[in-house]
């Protein structure tokens, strides 16, 4: 992502943060920090991307989307990936998942 912007944060992704105790220092830290895995362009109402991005030797996959015309930063969900469905590396789904 470029420029964060104003960060806005979809209620699913507070649930989501909460239950899984990543904080909103968490998410900034993924989005100057992360690398873009996943892009979704046909995500409506935009676009949107998936990051990964470590805090603290803890690998963090979050759902991004901007919203270029009110500069805004949509966190949509923010999870810990499942060893089982990704690759070592948390770049790549598994293939056999």
């Amino acid at each position: 992502m470029s420029a964060i912007g104003l960060l806005v944060f979809r209620i699913h992704a507070i649930k989501r943060m909460f239950q899984r105790r990543i904080s909103k220092e968490d998410v900034q830290e993924v989005l100057e920090t992360g690398e873009t895995i996943e892009t979704y362009p046909d995500d409506k109402p935009y676009p949107s991307r998936l990051l990964l991005g470590w805090r603290h030797m803890r690998p963090l996959h979050l759902v991004a989307a901007e919203n270029a015309e009110s500069g805004e930063t949509i966190v949509i969900t923010v999870y810990e990936p499942d060893r089982e469905e990704w690759e070592q590396d948390f770049k790549k789904r598994r293939a056999d998942t």
